[in-house]
C-alpha cells in the first residue's frame, strides 16, 4: 500500500519530471509508464501551494505510490520560496553557527530538517534530496554555500542532526553528491571536472562522511565527476566507486544517479547508454530531467528484469513516507514546526 491507501504498481528505475504546473496528457503517460518510479520537481513545477498540492495529488492519483522528489536544501538551492514556504538557511550558514556553539548549530540543523520536510509533505512532496555532504574547500563554483563545513566530522553531524529533523517529519533522506564534489572547480551541469587526487586523500577526507552516517543514511546520489587515479568513469557510472559504497562503506539505501541530461553526464553516450551504464555499475535509480524526448527514449529502451531489479525496487519503495502528513493549516498550529521556525528566523 502507498502513504495514501491506494495499491501500487512496482515503481520502475526511473525518475523523470513533468512540463510545468499542472499534468499534460504526455506527463500521465509517462508517469504511468512500468519504468517509472519517480518524479522529481523544479521552480517552474510551482505557482503557489495550493496549485503544488494539486500536482502532486495528480501526480499520485496516476500512479499511487510513486515517490515525489524535489531539490530542496536550502540557501540558493530551494525550488519554492513564496505563499508561506520558510527561507532556509544555506548550508555554510550552521557550519558557521556550529564555529560559534557546536550544540545549538545540531539543534539548529534538526530545526532546518523539520521544517523542511514537513513543509514539503504538507504540499505532497515526499522527498528532498538533501543533506549535502561535499567538504567546503573554498574553490568549487557549484557548491560553495550549500556545504556544511570543511572538516568531514562537523559534515557528519550537522546531517545527521539534519537527517533526525527529516525522520521527525516522516521524510528520508539523500546523502550527495558520493565520493565528494567540493574540491574540483567546475560544474558538471555545464562541463565533465575531473579531481585529479588519490584514492586514499578521498578515502581519508571526502568519503568519511558517508562512512560515519551509516544507517542513518537513506540514500546517496554520485557526482558527475571523474577521479582520474580512480576510475576512467565519473562516479555515478563507475562499478568501482558503487562497489566502494556498497562493499567498503556499507550503504544499503537507494543510489540515485545524478541528471543523465547534463553535460557531465554525456560522457556516457547518449541517455540510454548512460541509463545502462549506470544501473550496471550499480544504480537503482536513473534521472532524467529538462529532456521529454530523451525520457521518452529512456523508457521505450531500458529492459529491466531480474534480482537486482527487485532490490531496486525494494530499496526505493523503502523511502516513501510511511505516516501520515500534517496539512498546511494543521502545521502552522503545531507546536514542534512553530518551534523550529522560530529557531530558524535567528539564523537568518
Amino acid at each position: 500500500m502507498s502513504s495514501n491507501g491506494s495499491t501500487q504498481a512496482p515503481l520502475g528505475p526511473v525518475m523523470l519530471d513533468v512540463a510545468g504546473a499542472s499534468l499534460s496528457a504526455d506527463d500521465i503517460r509517462r508517469i504511468q509508464h512500468p519504468l517509472t518510479g519517480g518524479v522529481i520537481l523544479f521552480t517552474r513545477n510551482y505557482q503557489d501551494r495550493a496549485q503544488l498540492t494539486a500536482l502532486t495529488a495528480a501526480i499520485h492519483a496516476a500512479r499511487p505510490g510513486i515517490l515525489i522528489a524535489v531539490d530542496h536544501e536550502g540557501g540558493r538551492v530551494q525550488r519554492f520560496r513564496t505563499d508561506g514556504f520558510t527561507r532556509l538557511p544555506a548550508m555554510r550558514v550552521l557550519g558557521q553557527e556550529w564555529d560559534r556553539d557546536v550544540l545549538a548549530a545540531t539543534k539548529a540543523a534538526t530545526a532546518v530538517g523539520f521544517v523542511l520536510a514537513s513543509e514539503l509533505r504538507a504540499c505532497g512532496v515526499d522527498l528532498s534530496f538533501t543533506p549535502v555532504l561535499d567538504l567546503d574547500f573554498g574553490g568549487s563554483s557549484v557548491i560553495g554555500e550549500r556545504a556544511f563545513h570543511r572538516d568531514p566530522r562537523v559534515v557528519a553531524l550537522l546531517a545527521k542532526s539534519l537527517n533526525h529533523g527529516l525522520a521527525l517529519a516522516g521524510m528520508a533522506n539523500c546523502g550527495k553528491h558520493f565520493p565528494g564534489h567540493g574540491y574540483v572547480q567546475g560544474d558538471s551541469h555545464v562541463s565533465l571536472p575531473v579531481d585529479e587526487r588519490s584514492l586514499a586523500q578521498i578515502m581519508e577526507e571526502d568519503i568519511k562522511p558517508y562512512d560515519w552516517l551509516g544507517m542513518s543514511l537513506a540514500a546517496v546520489m554520485p557526482a558527475h565527476v571523474i577521479y582520474s587515479k580512480v576510475d576512467q568513469h565519473s562516479a555515478g557510472f563507475s562499478k568501482k566507486w558503487l562497489t566502494i559504497l556498497r562493499q567498503d562503506i556499507g550503504f544499503n539505501g537507494v543510489i540515485f544517479s545524478d541528471d543523465l541530461s547534463m553535460e557531465a553526464a554525456a560522457s556516457a553516450g547518449g541517455v540510454l547508454d548512460g541509463a545502462k551504464a549506470a544501473l550496471a555499475a550499480g544504480c537503482d535509480v536513473v534521472l532524467i530531467c529538462n529532456s521529454p524526448d530523451k525520457a521518452d527514449q529512456l523508457l521505450a529502451g531500458l529492459n529491466i528484469a531480474g534480482d537486482d531489479a527487485a532490490a531496486s525496487r525494494a530499496r526505493l519503495t523503502a523511502l516513501l513516507p510511511q505516516t501520515a502528513a500534517l496539512e498546511w493549516d494543521a502545521l502552522q498550529a503545531d507546536a514542534r514546526y512553530l518551534a523550529a521556525r522560530s529557531l530558524l528566523q535567528s539564523l537568518l
